[in-house]
């Protein structure tokens, strides 16, 4: 399971590097399943190894002037709010409520993933700034209640709504989902004791597919890369529904 477990996270740290989200979706069934982490320890340990790994994969970024700070800030603003709110709310819910929910929302994600331009059809609906906020609480709530970095809808709606180039969207989204999950890991921080080995090991592995995804970032095509890591999320996310649906029907 350790193998596993630290194969899946440099899984994790490519794709935020890669395509500015998505694989920090698999880092709490990876601390919870292979790992052995309680459901929320696993939430509150994801929230900072996601913000570390995005801040290490928006490095590269940065220096290839990717990144609009900015717009990552504005729309940060309003995620942080959010994600700190629902990660006091989450030690209030039962594990497996916790862990059902994620699963749902692990299959959402990987169906967003699967297609060219995530939530498009939503956003052109409404291409406003007041759709820019909603969808950076939205975010920054998936953040903070699940342990997710929300990359999947932040992604879309800088590209979408504000017109930046993927790259840009890519980069700056890094900027936002590092901002979410600090905030959110200090609103939880003392509610558990971390696993340090866990820990390090899921953050060292992570890092290493981060810095490796920064530097292929505008040599590998993101497209094909999605639909790979949208059909693994799907996958991880019906077995996550089977098993906690069990435990809480049966």
């Amino acid at each position: 399971m350790f193998v596993l477990g630290v194969i899946a996270a440099v899984l994790i740290g490519l794709s935020l590097g890669l395509l500015g989200g998505g694989g920090s979706i698999l880092t709490v069934p990876t601390l919870h399943y292979l790992f052995g982490l309680e459901a929320h320890a696993a939430i509150t340990t994801s929230l900072l190894v996601v913000a570390l790994t995005s801040a290490v994969a928006l490095v590269p970024h940065v220096r290839a002037g990717s990144v609009r700070p900015r717009v990552g800030l504005v729309f940060g603003a309003a995620s942080m709010l959010t994600a700190f709110a629902a990660a006091k709310i989450s030690h209030h819910v039962p594990p497996g409520i916790l862990l059902v929910t994620f699963g749902a929302l692990m299959a959402v994600a990987g169906t967003a993933m699967l297609r060219a331009r995530p939530a498009v059809e939503v956003l052109r609906r409404d291409s406003s700034i007041g759709a820019v906020l909603g969808l950076g609480a939205l975010a920054g709530a998936a953040t903070g209640f699940v342990g997710a970095g929300g990359g999947f809808v932040i992604v879309p709606a800088l590209a979408v709504v504000l017109g930046l180039p993927m790259r840009e969207a890519i980069g700056t989204s890094l900027l936002v989902i590092a901002m979410n999950a600090t905030v959110a890991f200090g609103a939880s921080a003392g509610t558990i004791t971390l696993d340090l080995p866990a820990t390090c090991a899921v953050l060292v592995a992570a890092i290493a597919g981060a810095m490796a995804g920064g530097r292929l970032a505008t040599r590998v095509p993101a497209a094909w890369l999605r639909r790979l890591f949208g059909v693994l999320v799907i996958a991880v996310a019906t077995a996550m529904l089977a098993i906690e649906g069990a435990r809480l029907f049966l």
